[in-house]
Protein backbone atom coordinates (compact mmCIF):
# COMPACT_ATOMS: atom_id res chain seq x y z
CA UNK A 1 0.00 0.00 0.00
CA UNK A 2 2.80 2.43 0.88
CA UNK A 3 4.59 1.72 -2.39
CA UNK A 4 1.44 2.37 -4.42
CA UNK A 5 0.95 5.64 -2.58
CA UNK A 6 4.61 6.50 -3.23
CA UNK A 7 4.02 6.09 -6.95
CA UNK A 8 0.71 7.95 -7.12
CA UNK A 9 1.21 10.73 -4.54
CA UNK A 10 4.87 10.78 -3.44
CA UNK A 11 4.68 13.70 -0.96
CA UNK A 12 1.85 12.04 0.96
CA UNK A 13 3.75 8.76 1.18
CA UNK A 14 6.79 10.56 2.57
CA UNK A 15 4.65 12.49 5.04
CA UNK A 16 3.07 9.26 6.29
CA UNK A 17 6.57 7.88 6.90
CA UNK A 18 7.16 10.69 9.40
CA UNK A 19 9.37 12.96 7.32
CA UNK A 20 7.50 16.29 6.95
CA UNK A 21 10.38 18.42 5.66
CA UNK A 22 11.25 15.90 2.96
CA UNK A 23 7.55 15.76 2.08
CA UNK A 24 7.46 19.51 1.48
CA UNK A 25 10.48 19.48 -0.81
CA UNK A 26 9.26 16.37 -2.58
CA UNK A 27 5.87 18.03 -3.04
CA UNK A 28 7.46 21.04 -4.69
CA UNK A 29 9.47 18.79 -6.98
CA UNK A 30 6.45 16.60 -7.74
CA UNK A 31 4.12 19.54 -8.48
CA UNK A 32 6.76 21.19 -10.63
CA UNK A 33 7.21 17.94 -12.52
CA UNK A 34 3.47 17.57 -13.03
CA UNK A 35 3.24 21.15 -14.26
CA UNK A 36 6.04 20.65 -16.76
CA UNK A 37 4.67 17.29 -17.91
CA UNK A 38 1.74 19.23 -19.34
CA UNK A 39 4.24 21.14 -21.42
CA UNK A 40 6.47 19.20 -23.82
CA UNK A 41 9.54 19.37 -21.58
CA UNK A 42 11.65 16.38 -20.70
CA UNK A 43 12.66 18.12 -17.46
CA UNK A 44 9.11 17.74 -16.13
CA UNK A 45 9.14 14.00 -16.68
CA UNK A 46 12.55 13.73 -15.04
CA UNK A 47 11.46 15.80 -12.02
CA UNK A 48 8.33 13.68 -11.60
CA UNK A 49 10.39 10.49 -11.84
CA UNK A 50 12.91 11.76 -9.28
CA UNK A 51 10.05 12.57 -6.86
CA UNK A 52 8.59 9.07 -7.26
CA UNK A 53 11.95 7.32 -6.85
CA UNK A 54 12.69 9.46 -3.81
CA UNK A 55 9.36 8.48 -2.20
CA UNK A 56 9.89 4.78 -2.92
CA UNK A 57 13.37 4.99 -1.38
CA UNK A 58 12.00 6.67 1.76
CA UNK A 59 9.32 3.98 2.16
CA UNK A 60 11.89 1.22 1.65
CA UNK A 61 14.37 2.79 4.09
CA UNK A 62 11.68 3.22 6.74
CA UNK A 63 10.88 -0.48 6.57
CA UNK A 64 14.57 -1.33 6.81
CA UNK A 65 14.97 0.95 9.84
CA UNK A 66 12.09 -0.83 11.60
CA UNK A 67 13.64 -4.21 10.78
CA UNK A 68 17.05 -3.12 12.04
CA UNK A 69 15.53 -1.74 15.24
CA UNK A 70 13.80 -5.08 15.91
CA UNK A 71 17.05 -6.98 15.35
CA UNK A 72 18.97 -4.73 17.75
CA UNK A 73 16.27 -5.04 20.41
CA UNK A 74 16.30 -8.83 20.09
CA UNK A 75 20.09 -8.92 20.37
CA UNK A 76 19.98 -6.74 23.49
CA UNK A 77 17.34 -8.98 25.08
CA UNK A 78 19.44 -12.06 24.39
CA UNK A 79 22.52 -10.39 25.86
CA UNK A 80 20.64 -9.49 29.04
CA UNK A 81 19.53 -13.10 29.52
CA UNK A 82 23.12 -14.35 29.57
Amino acid sequence: MSYLLAILVPPLAILLQGRPFQAVFNGLLWLGGLLFILLPFVAGQAAWLVAVVWAVAVVYNRRQEARDRRLVEDALRRQQRV
